[in-house]
């Protein structure tokens, strides 16, 4: 799989999307959104946890084919924006490992009401697990290894015999 050494992006007016191996910064993120023109900000923050399923988690794994991925999460942001009438919109997502209680997904979204601002950011995440090529590994502790799956909520995934012989 193709990924950014350090961070990839694509924009579009008031529409920045990326992709980065980097620690995630939602001041930076925010600030892509902000304007004059919105009375609302809204972020959404998704971290890694310590558990799926009732098995503990050690950490997440991201992988992704960023140049479809990068394209995918434009076309997103452009048609959320478009549809809620946002003022802006931004998205990152962060690939390769991901330690509990960091972020691996950010999504600011600004409008000039709440209203908009709270649908437009749901719609935007909901879309991304949906459709953003992306997978992750979910390394569990103990015996058990890890296991790939697409980056959808609750979906079990299928298990990895050995990441040395390939996981795609």
């Amino acid at each position: 799989m193709a990924e950014p050494s350090h961070f990839e992006e694509l924009r579009d007016v008031n529409a920045w999307v990326s992709l980065t191996n980097s620690k995630l910064e939602i001041a930076s993120v925010i600030s892509r959104v902000k304007s004059p023109k919105a009375g609302a900000v809204v972020l959404f923050a998704g971290t890694t946890r310590d558990n799926f399923d009732g098995k503990p988690v050690t950490h997440l794994e991201y992988s992704s084919y960023a140049p479809l991925a990068l394209k995918t999460m434009l076309s997103i942001a452009q048609s959320v924006k478009e549809k809620h009438a946002l003022t802006a919109i931004s998205m990152v997502h962060r690939l390769g490992v991901v330690p509990i209680e960091e972020e691996s997904i950010l999504i600011a979204v600004s409008a000039p009401h709440r209203q908009a601002a709270w649908k437009g950011g749901e719609e935007a995440l909901e879309l991304c697990k949906e459709k953003v090529e992306v997978w992750k590994l979910e390394e569990f502790g103990g015996d058990e290894g890890g296991v790939w799956r697409a980056n959808r909520d609750g979906k079990r995934g299928v298990q990895v015999e050995s990441l040395d012989a390939g996981h795609h």
